[in-house]
C-alpha cells in the first residue's frame, strides 16, 4: 500500500471538512433538528412548537448568525414523530441516517415519545434537548439528553401543595377528598407514582376516584358519573392531547361539574392551545387551573408580542415558549463552543450555568443542567382561564393575576 504523505493527508482533510460542515472551521449553515408530532393526536402542541422553533432559528440568523463561527446560518431540520413511539423513534433513525452532520436537536414533546427518540440519538451521540416531564428521561444514565422541564416527579411534590395552600387562602377551607382523572402515558404514569405512594398521605387528602384510560379516550360518561358521585374537591385531570381535554369538559358540562363548580387541575400545555376555546363552550373551560412546566413572563414580553405578530395566534405559550428557548440554547451551547462538533456542543451544554440570553425565557432565570442533564432550579408555572384566556397566576416572577378557586366546592 502506498504511504500517504503529508500533502495528501491535508488534502484529504479538507476535503473531508467540505463533505462534513462540522469539521469546517467556519461552516456555511449549522445544523439542528426537531422532533415533534406534526400530524396525530398531539400535532397541534407539535405544530405550536414548530412555530416557536422557527422563529428563534429567524432570530438567531437575523442578529448575525452563530458569530464565533463567522456568521454561519442556522438550519433547522424537521421530523415528524406522528402518533405512536415507534413512529418517533423511525423519525430519530431517519435523522440520524440522513443528518450526520447535525449538531444537536429538540423535541418529542410526549414523553412516551421522548423516551423512544433518545434511544436513538444517545446511541449517535447527539446531544437532545427536551421538554418531556418522565423522570425516566433523566434517570438513565444517559450523558447526551437535557431535561428543560421540572421532572413529573418534582411536578408531582410541588403541585398539589400549591393548590391545598391556594386553595385554602380563596375559600379558607381546606380540602380533603380529591380525584384522579388521566391516561396511562409515560409522563402521567410518572407523574401520578408520587402523588399515590405519599403526596396525598402527606397532605391529608383522601382518593375517592382513580380513573385511568388509555388514549384517544371514547367516552368519559362512566368517569363523571363517579365524580358526581363522590364529589371530590377539586380534581386532577392528566389527560394528554387536545381531543381528550375537549371531551371530559364537555362532559364535566353535561354533569354540571364545570371549572367554577368542582375545581379542575390540568397538567401540561395541550391544555392552553388556542383552539380548545373554540372546541368547547368558554363557560366549559372558564376557570380551569393548567399546571405547566413554562410560561411566558415578563422578561420575555416583547418574543410574546413578536410571535403574536408573527402566527397570529391569540398568545404565547407553554409549547412554543420552549421550542423557542430550546432553539436559542442550542445556538447559544455552538457560539460558546464555537463548534459544530456535537461532543463539544455537549461538553458546552453540561458545563454552561448563565442567567442571561435564553436563561430569561424560564421564571426561575437560570440556565444550567447537572450531571444527569436536568435544569437547575426548574419549577412549576400555574395559569388559569380567566376572561377566555390561560393567564399566568404562580409563581410571582410570572404571575400577573390572583387564581381564582370556588368558594362553593
Amino acid at each position: 500500500m502506498p504511504k500517504i504523505g503529508r500533502r495528501s493527508t491535508i488534502a484529504m482533510a479538507g476535503a473531508a471538512a467540505l463533505a462534513h460542515p462540522a469539521l469546517a472551521a467556519n461552516p456555511a449553515e449549522v445544523k439542528v433538528a426537531m422532533i415533534m408530532p406534526l400530524s396525530g393526536p398531539w400535532a397541534r402542541s407539535g405544530k405550536l412548537e414548530q412555530m416557536g422553533a422557527r422563529m428563534a432559528v429567524d432570530d438567531v440568523n437575523a442578529a448575525g448568525g452563530i458569530k464565533s463561527l463567522g456568521g454561519a446560518k442556522l438550519t433547522m431540520l424537521e421530523f415528524d414523530a406522528g402518533d405512536s413511539s415507534e413512529k418517533a423513534k423511525d423519525a430519530a433513525q431517519r435523522m440520524i441516517a440522513q443528518e450526520p452532520d447535525l449538531a444537536a436537536g429538540f423535541g418529542g414533546w410526549l414523553s412516551s415519545f421522548v423516551l423512544a427518540i433518545t434511544e436513538v440519538t444517545e446511541r449517535a451521540e447527539l446531544p437532545w434537548l427536551t421538554q418531556g416531564y418522565s423522570d425516566l428521561i433523566t434517570s438513565r444514565g444517559f450523558k447526551y439528553v437535557f431535561q428543560s422541564s421540572p421532572t413529573a416527579d418534582a411536578q408531582a411534590e410541588a403541585t398539589l401543595p400549591v393548590v391545598m395552600d391556594l386553595a385554602t387562602k380563596a375559600t379558607g377551607k381546606r380540602p380533603t377528598k380529591v380525584a384522579i382523572v388521566g391516561d396511562n402515558s409515560a409522563s402521567v404514569v410518572s407523574f401520578l407514582k408520587p402523588i399515590r405512594d405519599h403526596v396525598l398521605k402527606n397532605l391529608g387528602l383522601e382518593l375517592v376516584v382513580d380513573e385511568i384510560y388509555t388514549p384517544p379516550l371514547a367516552d368519559a360518561t362512566s368517569i363523571v358519573q363517579k365524580l358526581r358521585s363522590k364529589r371530590p374537591d377539586f380534581v386532577i385531570v392528566q389527560s394528554t392531547n387536545v381531543g381528550d381535554d375537549k371531551l371530559l369538559l364537555d362532559k364535566f358540562a353535561e354533569f354540571g361539574l364545570t371549572p367554577q363548580k368542582m375545581p379542575l387541575v390540568g397538567n401540561g400545555g395541550h391544555w392552553c392551545v388556542p383552539e380548545l376555546t373554540k372546541l368547547t363552550a368558554p363557560e366549559n373551560l372558564e376557570g380551569m387551573i393548567v399546571e405547566v412546566a413554562n410560561w411566558p413572563g415578563k422578561t420575555a414580553a416583547d418574543v410574546e408580542a413578536r410571535f403574536i405578530a408573527r402566527t397570529g395566534e391569540p398568545w404565547f405559550g407553554h409549547d412554543s415558549i420552549f421550542a423557542y428557548a430550546h432553539v436559542r440554547i442550542m445556538a447559544e451551547a455552538i457560539d460558546r463552543a464555537a463548534s459544530t462538533d456535537r461532543h463539544k456542543v455537549n461538553d458546552m451544554l453540561h458545563s454552561m450555568d448563565i442567567k442571561t440570553g435564553p436563561a430569561l425565557l424560564f421564571p426561575d432565570g437560570r440556565l444550567a443542567y447537572d450531571a444527569r442533564g436536568r435544569r437547575i432550579g426548574a419549577e412549576i408555572s400555574f395559569v388559569q382561564f380567566q376572561k377566555g384566556r390561560p393567564v399566568p397566576v404562580y409563581p410571582d416572577a410570572i404571575a400577573v393575576s390572583t387564581m381564582v378557586w370556588p368558594k362553593s366546592s
